[in-house]
């Protein structure tokens, strides 16, 4: 029972001390979002819209914080996802959400390591590891385009590709805690935006969708200013306050 409680109380501080730029843009997004759901016929879809969009937030919105507590906000808002990519058919986008649970989600709910001072493992890419990246992301491209087009019903083949490759790859570069995946979530977001808006022209998702795009896009230009990612001095005081906290979570512990 102590660990459920601790475990609560750790989600608890994972939920403060952000930028208030990052509180911000929630309550931006989340009136946004409401809106969206009121001005539109009401449907199962367009309500699981509205959680995943609203925990979506702010999952991106604690690892731009480089707060573990994505990894429980992001297996729950992938699940609405995958509901809504499915309705849409954008089968990619259902990939693109299995990706993000095996590389941003999982290793947070599953090893204790992810949990502690996140910040003090942030790296920076060379140009070999930008090579390789800048070509798996146009292989996975041509690949997954290809398929989900043969195999598949999907209306939006290689749109579908474009967003799950970058948005796939930004996943792995994330895992691998290198700051430059905030160069591929931009332009995910920008692929994103395109696809759920041509998705809602044909019918065959909400607007809800391209306005949660357009947060996650605005949420990744805030990371070049304001993110531990990027910003030395938020990187320096947010390792500090982690570490003053997992001692007295062990000290607590102990006793």
């Amino acid at each position: 029972m102590r660990h459920v409680t601790n475990y609560f109380k750790f989600l608890g501080h994972q939920l403060t001390g952000w930028h208030k730029a990052s509180y911000w843009l929630f309550g931006f997004s989340l009136g946004a979002q409401v809106m969206t759901l009121v001005s539109n016929p009401f449907s199962l879809v367009s309500l699981i819209t509205f959680i995943g969009t609203t925990l979506g937030v702010l999952c991106i919105l604690a690892i731009n914080q480089a707060k573990s507590v994505n990894g429980l906000l992001g297996v729950l808002s992938a699940l609405c996802f995958i509901y809504v990519g499915f309705s849409a058919k954008n089968y990619l986008s259902i990939g693109e959400q299995i990706v993000y649970m095996a590389t941003l989600d999982l290793p947070v709910l599953l090893s204790p390591s992810w949990n502690k001072n996140m910040v003090s493992k942030i790296r920076s890419f060379t140009w070999r590891s930008t090579t390789v990246a800048i070509i798996a992301t146009l292989v996975v491209y041509g690949i997954s385009g290809y398929v989900i087009g043969a195999v598949t019903n999907d209306p939006r083949p290689w749109i579908d590709a474009i967003s799950f490759s970058i948005s796939a790859c930004a996943g792995v570069i994330c895992f691998m805690r290198f700051k430059q995946q905030y160069i591929w979530w931009v332009a995910s977001g920008l692929a994103q935006m395109v696809l759920w808006a041509v998705s809602f022209r044909q019918g065959d998702a909400t607007l809800a969708m391209f306005v949660n795009s357009s947060v996650y896009l605005m949420n990744d230009f805030l990371a070049f200013t304001i993110s531990p990612w990027y910003n030395k001095k938020n990187q320096a005081a947010e390792a500090k306050k982690e570490t003053a906290y997992f001692e007295q979570m062990e000290a607590v512990h102990q006793n």
